[in-house]
């Protein structure tokens, strides 16, 4: 699947993943969020229901650019750095085009939407 993420008067596209917590959160889309910076690493937004983890692995090292799901907290993080393994990050897809829109400490508001 396709997702087109709109940052302001930006545009950036990802791809997801065909895997079951992808597809919960592409049937949440779409999605206005404001994605707060954490940990001068990745992007992060609550989402307002939890996804499954149903044949989720145990965790995964991200990388720039990754669409990820923190299941602990139930929120979406988008990496702008590389980062070590972290159990409970579940891989759901990459920014394709437009990652320069996230390289940043301040907030982001987006619009996610299927493509």
């Amino acid at each position: 699947m396709k997702l087109r993420i709109q940052v302001g008067d930006k545009l950036a596209e990802a791809v997801l993943y065909n895997n079951p917590t992808s597809q919960d959160f592409a049937a949440l889309l779409p999605l206005t969020l404001t994605l707060r910076d954490y940990n001068n690493t990745e992007k992060v937004s609550d989402l307002n229901k939890r996804l499954t983890i149903q044949s989720a692995p145990n965790g995964y090292a991200a990388f720039v650019g990754d669409l990820t799901y923190y299941a602990p907290w139930g929120n979406l993080a988008l990496f702008y750095k590389n980062f070590t393994y972290a159990t409970g990050l579940i891989s759901l897809g990459k920014i394709t085009s437009g990652m320069e829109s996230f390289n940043t400490k301040e907030t982001v508001i987006v619009k996610i939407e299927l493509e």
